[in-house]
């Protein structure tokens, strides 16, 4: 086990807290006046950009561990050796397994009178964790320092990977013998402020709640549910677009878990007659992380959905989103425009913002001033500006729309086309010079003309304005541990519409189920789109009114592939399985 030098000297933390790194590193007898000077010196030189900490590894004056230590102590972490101290089962039990290992802390001492618990940390940066660990656990969180080595050795010491499991079913078991909780059962309504602030408060629900957000956020689940009914209480995950169900704890825990992420994200816990918005922010793994909340009151007690917002699981490259070379070239075309309208259409949930994002990354530059209006702000992106619309106090995209254009800017991105006022000043900030990026709710692009034209905008400011519509689906992929060759059945064959002749020579792949993909055999997914470029044939087919068939017709001429295309070269190419293409895409025409 790795120790601390002996001959360092450690004063007291107050001495050190809040003081300049060189001073402390002089206080803990590692340098002199001289050596610190002669550091700052060369700081200077390079102009200020390097901290001084690694200018002193640098030049060999100290170690990785030594200014560790100072740092910590410059935030006030004392250094501690674990093998001083023995810690008992239950300040071990007060933080989760998944909870430890996820903020690699090591809970050290427990003060239930003071709701306090010191937990040592091996990365004097990660004092994030201790906001977000005493958030989540509504505590008082006191940090320490110890090296990582240290601390891995006595992670895996009090902490078992399958000890996860097993934390999560004796907690429900802990619930279901809890007479306090046991009491709530059947008084939805009746239930005062007092009583729900007492609930929210309750250790068993906060680790609950704890667990179960962690687990999501690993398994890289989109949204979390919690749903009451008349006779159970469930709680589910999406993962690549599927609902899985969690082990359901007691019904009468509803009130209590709703309260706890109430108080997380900031809303009123007294009001449980109306629908509630919120947001929770929190760091995970050294990653930022936003739960989007939604409270909806229902018959049974209320709902509550977190939409996962992982900004390291986003993909904002164009090139990771699944476009075919020639798709991603004509994608790369148009949003390169000087002006007009792009359209990205396609069912909730199927990527278009993500695709929008992606596009206004690729554009985003020191010389282009991008403003986009969305309902809500997903992701934050560095250089671009982001407006959040706010339809209760008449922030709609329209009215937000006529301000944008008077802030000088050369993209703009509308959330969604809603209405005739929306897509008329889209079509009037096209026709100034901009190029507008919105969405719309349709199943292909052909049919996102009628959607526009059953809004009332005129068909000549379509042709004048928009260069391109593109459709979107998203499809599991073939977990790539588990990816199995074998041959479809005629079946599987009829509902591709395709003939055993024209797989001649093709390979086809499912994917079996492992410990990797949860028994799923599919992990991640990509993107198909369907492409249709505005040409001079299209754009008089739009301003004779032609049938959505017609204009379809027509942009297969022009070389647009239909989204079932797409999903036909992705099972070829052992992308996806044949379940997930007929799920996702219809047969046109």
């Amino acid at each position: 086990m790795a120790k601390i030098d002996e001959k360092l000297k450690l004063p007291a933390i107050e001495q050190l807290q809040g003081r300049t790194i060189g001073r402390i590193l002089i206080k803990m007898g590692i340098l002199t006046r001289d050596k610190v000077h002669e550091g700052l010196r060369i700081q200077k030189q390079r102009g200020g950009g390097i901290k001084i900490g690694e200018i002193f590894k640098e030049l060999g004056l100290v170690k990785e561990k030594e200014l560790n230590i100072a740092l910590a102590a410059q935030r006030g972490m004392e250094y501690v050796d674990l093998s001083k101290y023995d810690i008992s089962p239950e300040t071990i039990k007060q933080i989760p397994t998944q909870m430890a290992n996820t903020y690699r802390v090591l809970p050290l001492e427990y003060k239930e009178e003071k709701n306090e618990i010191t937990v040592v940390l091996d990365n004097p940066d990660n004092f994030s964790s201790t906001d977000d660990l005493g958030r989540l656990m509504g505590v008082t969180i006191k940090a320490k320092y110890t090296d990582p080595d240290i601390l891995e050795e006595y992670l895996k010491k009090y902490y078992k990977d399958d000890q996860e499991q097993e934390q999560i079913n004796e907690l429900i078991d802990e619930i279901q013998k809890d007479s306090f909780l046991a009491e709530f059962d059947g008084r939805d309504q009746s239930i005062d402020l007092d009583e729900l602030k007492e609930l929210s408060e309750l250790n068993p629900v906060k680790k609950l709640l704890n667990l179960v957000l962690l687990q999501a956020i690993r398994d890289k689940a989109s949204d979390v549910h919690f749903e009451p009914f008349e006779d159970e209480y469930k709680m589910r995950y999406r993962i690549d677009g599927v609902l899985y169900e969690m082990i359901p704890p007691p019904k009468h825990i509803a009130a209590a878990l709703s309260s706890r992420i109430k108080v997380m994200a900031e809303l009123d816990i007294a009001e449980r007659r109306l629908p509630q918005d919120g947001r929770i922010s929190l760091t995970v793994g050294g990653n930022p992380v936003d739960l989007r909340v939604s409270v909806l009151p229902t018959m049974f007690g209320e709902s509550v959905v977190l939409r996962v917002l992982d900004r390291t699981q986003v993909q904002l490259d164009i090139a990771q989103l699944g476009f075919r070379p020639n798709d991603l070239k004509l994608f790369k075309q148009l949003i390169s425009k000087p002006n007009g309208i792009i359209i990205v259409t396609g069912p909730t949930g199927c990527g278009k913002t993500t695709t929008l994002y992606s596009g206004l990354t690729e554009l985003n530059d020191i010389e282009t001033k991008i403003i986009t209006t969305e309902d809500p702000v997903e992701y934050d992106i560095e250089g671009i500006t982001q407006v959040q619309i706010k339809s209760d106090i008449g922030l709609t995209f329209a009215r937000c729309l006529r301000s944008i254009l008077r802030q000088d800017p050369d993209i703009v991105m509308i959330g969604e086309i809603r209405d005739l006022e929306t897509a008329e000043i889209a079509a009037q900030a096209s026709l100034t010079g901009h190029l507008v990026f919105t969405t719309l709710h349709t199943n292909d692009a052909p049919s996102s003309i009628a959607r526009l034209l059953d809004l009332g905008v005129e068909p000549f400011l379509l042709t004048a304005t928009i260069e391109g519509i593109i459709a979107q689906r998203l499809i599991r992929k073939i977990c790539i541990n588990c990816k199995t060759e074998y041959e479809p059945t005629e079946n599987q064959l009829m509902d591709l519409k395709i003939t055993p002749d024209e797989i001649e020579g093709k390979k086809f792949y499912y994917g079996k189920g492992c410990n990797r993909c949860n028994g799923t055999g599919y992990r991640g997914r990509t993107a198909l789109f369907e492409i249709l470029v505005f040409n001079d044939e299209i754009r008089e087919l739009v301003m004779n009114r032609a049938s959505t068939n017609v204009i379809r017709s027509a942009g297969i001429k022009g070389g647009m592939r239909l989204l079932r295309y797409t999903g036909l070269e992705a099972i070829y190419d052992g992308i996806t399985s044949i379940d997930e293409v007929v799920k996702e895409t219809i047969i046109e025409g």
